[in-house]
């Protein structure tokens, strides 16, 4: 492996979004993810879609959905039966070669298991041990909620996003991707990485918590502030913002645009750009403040204004010059020279498939210690006689 973190290796214990997004993104960066599964593999390993073939017979071997490929891509496999003595003592000398452990088990299910963070810091007291679940870990505050299962949806709704996110009569509509689950994934990397790098120092690891219900309380920061200054309670406001104007989605003849001229100087470029500079005195949008009383008035000219063009029409107008962007769908961004330019949509191995994968790429760039090209997600326990023989070869080495 190479990348930024070619040498760390990681334990993943994880399973369904939240915890494998994270450790792909290690994986991605060059890290040892070795991914440890029960006998029958991770549940998402039985979720759809799966590959396309034109020859209907059965494939020969194994296949790969696309839930599983896309977030376990680079990573290994071994199966370990965690509730066996043979499996526990198998996995306690797996986890003293890794720098780093994470897992998003239900609660209570680490310690009936015998593999708590007090449990695997004897066996390597140098070993960061990350935990995601719904509401945290009893040692990071005693949330009511802690025993309470979690997922995307209930996070969302519970942690404030549903409350904003919606249609202008007040229905909640919940954020399409599943943020309540990857934002917590992705930030428990951070926290994990922060401690990697205290540990190098110390030799000493520890315990980093992410509660879903915390990391997405963070991401709905505004609505904490509006509330604490204000007295009001934020509510649904369709596509507008509740303090920059304009910020919207507007219909045109073949579809939908986005424009969020706010500032002073890109509102003016927009009232030029469509010939209405008579707007740049109007009283009533002369500054963003008295633009944000006047939402609706704005909105109206808006309408009227993008409703005589095409998406294309508009970019040749819009684009580059104010914020703006076509509402893409993904049949646009398969299409869209920055997606591949930028190695955003990838193509890795297909087994059993007429074609290639295709999945989203690693937004994190690195001018010098570039990963490798993506490879693909492991068949299940594909890699377990080659991890046995490095944990027998690294028991070798100690005893000596």
């Amino acid at each position: 492996m190479s990348g930024p973190l070619a040498g760390l290796r990681v334990v993943d214990l994880t399973a369904a979004l939240a915890g494998p997004y994270g450790t792909m993104m290690l994986s991605d960066l060059g890290a040892d993810v070795i991914k440890v599964e029960a006998p029958g593999g991770e549940v998402t390993r039985r979720v759809g879609p799966l590959p396309q073939r034109e020859d209907t017979s059965e494939a020969e071997g194994p296949m790969l959905g696309g839930y599983f490929q896309s977030i376990n891509r680079g990573k290994r496999s071994i199966v370990i039966d965690l509730k066996t003595d043979e499996g526990h003592e198998e996995f306690l000398a797996l986890v003293r070669t890794a720098d780093v452990l994470v897992e998003n088990f239900g609660p209570g299910v680490v310690d009936r298991l015998g593999i708590d963070y007090a449990t695997l810091n004897a066996v390597n007291p140098r070993l960061v041990y990350g935990t995601l679940t719904g509401f945290g870990s009893r040692w990071a505050g005693e949330s009511p909620y802690i025993d309470w299962p979690a997922m995307d949806i209930t996070i969302q709704a519970m942690a404030g996003p549903l409350s904003v996110t919606g249609t202008e009569s007040g229905d909640p509509v919940k954020i399409g991707p599943g943020v309540g689950d990857i934002f917590p994934g992705a930030l428990l990397m951070t926290g994990i990485l922060a401690a990697v790098l205290e540990a190098r120092t110390t030799g000493i690891g520890q315990h980093v918590d992410i509660a879903m219900y915390d990391a997405i309380l963070s991401l709905t920061e505004r609505i904490v502030y509006q509330y604490s200054y204000t007295d009001q309670v934020p509510k649904p406001i369709g596509n507008t913002h509740p303090i920059l104007t304009p910020f919207d989605i507007l219909k045109v003849k073949d579809g939908w645009i986005a424009i969020a001229a706010t500032t002073q100087l890109r509102w003016e470029a927009l009232c030029r750009i469509m010939g209405k500079t008579e707007l740049i005195s109007d009283p009533r949008f002369i500054t963003e403040f008295e633009r944000s009383h006047h939402r609706d008035d704005i909105r109206v000219i808006l309408d009227e204004w993008t409703a005589a063009f095409t998406r294309d029409e508009m970019t040749q107008m819009l684009g580059g010059k104010v914020p703006y962007g076509q509402v893409n769908d993904i049949r646009d961004i398969f299409e869209s020279p920055h997606a591949w330019a930028r190695e955003m949509l990838v193509e890795v191995e297909n087994p059993n498939a007429d074609r290639p994968a295709i999945i989203a790429g690693q937004p994190l760039k690195f001018s010098r210690t570039k990963p490798d090209p993506l490879v693909r997600a492991p068949f299940l326990d594909e890699h377990g006689d080659a991890i046995r023989q490095e944990i027998a070869r690294s028991k070798e080495s100690t005893d000596e």
